[in-house]
């Protein structure tokens, strides 16, 4: 483990090892002091904590905080002097075929792909199902009303929320049921994860609140 060094530097070390076409990696940082505020100050990056252990995801493809944002966020816990040890959490993801896969694969097989490639302990993802013909649209909102999906201004696109165990958002079963019924009507598109958050544990409320342009989704 890379012990007292900056937090930013134990993450270029970390990437610097990562095997070529990585898309994603969940990350471990062992607080030694105040990780209570250290997990607030990595909530933009979706991080969840246990006692002193801060977990969090970093990717490439929409799973987790990009690199430049971790760099960003692990260079304010070294300006407030938060010192740990970050190490990898679980294997990286890092399947450039699959990806090749994603690209032909019909909506249910790209929802089976994209959890595979999410953390075994993922509890809530905001998603976006991404049409490839505006012919799609009205039809396609019609079949996704189950999971409240929300258009995406623009685009011919839909976004919205999963919630595995509880909370806000759509079951996991549910979102599976609903892009089923549009392979089976001939609607095509891409699913992608924007973003995830792992063994999230909302105390009193409905759970976790992304901001998204200012709003919450």
């Amino acid at each position: 483990m890379l012990r007292f060094m900056p937090l930013v530097d134990q993450w270029k070390v970390i990437e610097s090892n990562l095997p070529e076409g990585w898309t994603g990696a969940q990350l471990r940082l062992i607080v030694d002091d105040e990780p209570e505020r250290a997990a607030a100050m990595l909530a933009p990056a979706g991080a969840g904590r246990h006692e002193n252990v801060v977990t969090f995801n970093v990717g490439r493809t929409g799973v987790g905080s990009s690199p430049d944002l971790l760099t960003r966020l692990l260079a304010r816990l070294d300006s407030e002097r938060l010192d740990g040890t970050l190490d990898l959490a679980s294997p990286v993801e890092s399947a450039a075929p699959a990806a090749a896969y994603f690209r032909g694969a019909s909506l249910g097989k790209q929802w089976e792909l994209g959890q595979a490639n999410l953390p075994a302990d993922w509890s809530d993802l905001y998603a976006e199902v991404e049409l490839d013909s505006s012919d799609y649209l009205e039809r396609g909102a019609l079949l996704l009303a189950p999971v409240n999906p929300a258009r995406v201004k623009g685009e011919m696109a839909y976004r919205f929320r999963v919630a595995r165990v509880f909370g806000y958002g759509a079951s996991a079963e549910m979102t599976e049921r609903c892009l089923l019924r549009l392979d089976a009507e001939g609607i095509s598109g891409h699913f992608h994860v924007l973003r995830s958050l792992s063994d999230s544990r909302p105390v009193s409320t409905q759970g976790p609140v992304w901001y998204v342009g200012g709003q919450a989704v």
